[in-house]
């Protein structure tokens, strides 16, 4: 499990870090708010752990944006300031659970497990071929790490894709659960998006997925 805490005092950094890696979790750090959003929206974690008192980005506008862009990782802010209000301010703004200063780093553990098992009986299973992952829900598509960012059609396409696990999907197929059309309507329409996805998630990285079966249709599947 990765965990990211942003925290500027470096001391309480340092003790969580500690306490979290002996609990065998994955810990990242960011000193400031700027640099935690960017780490948080460009990295992979399970539960970020984040100070409202924060420089450059307060840890209430951190979560907002994170929000805004459609990250649903869980948060759990922290404060010296512990009154109801400031609680109620951080959930509003979309944490998940709120833990006033000073605590035990084992409430700290409690809380994160916590989350991590609320999260993971709601968390969809991530789609994927070789070195591409695709999240069905924030249709974030990764290959070898990086980053790719798809149209909605684009999505849909490799969402159908991925989902066939290697099997072909006829052209009526993908018509089907890309346009929601129940006939096939004689273009080149499916064509010219898997040409897009193929520009897209293929053509700077190797093996190539997307495979065009003559007559049959489209797979995407890693082959040697």
């Amino acid at each position: 499990m990765r965990l990211l805490i942003v925290e500027d005092e470096s001391k309480t950094a340092a003790l969580l870090s500690e306490s979290l890696m002996k609990a065998g979790f994955e810990v990242a750090y960011a000193g400031d708010g700027q640099s935690g959003l960017k780490q948080a929206l460009n990295g992979s974690f399970d539960v970020l752990v984040c100070d409202i008192m924060l420089p450059h980005l307060d840890g209430l506008s951190f979560v907002r944006e994170l929000r805004r862009q459609g990250r649903a990782t869980p948060v759990i802010m922290l404060s010296a300031r512990g009154e109801v209000e400031q609680r109620v301010e951080g959930l509003d703004a979309g944490a998940d659970d709120y833990l006033p200063k000073p605590f035990a780093t084992s409430e700290l553990l409690a809380r994160v497990r916590s989350l991590l098992r609320r999260n993971s009986l709601k968390k969809p299973v991530l789609l994927s071929a070789g070195d591409l992952n695709f999240d069905p829900v924030t249709r974030e598509t990764r290959r070898a790490g990086r980053r790719v960012e798809l149209s909605s059609r684009e999505a849909l396409l490799l969402e159908c894709l991925l989902k066939a696990e290697g099997a072909v999907v006829s052209r009526r197929d993908i018509i089907s659960a890309v346009w929601e059309y129940d006939f096939d309507p004689g273009t080149n329409l499916v064509g010219v998006y898997v040409r897009r996805l193929r520009d897209k998630i293929d053509r700077d990285f190797t093996p190539h997925l997307i495979q065009t079966v003559r007559g049959l249709g489209y797979a995407l599947r890693e082959t040697p």
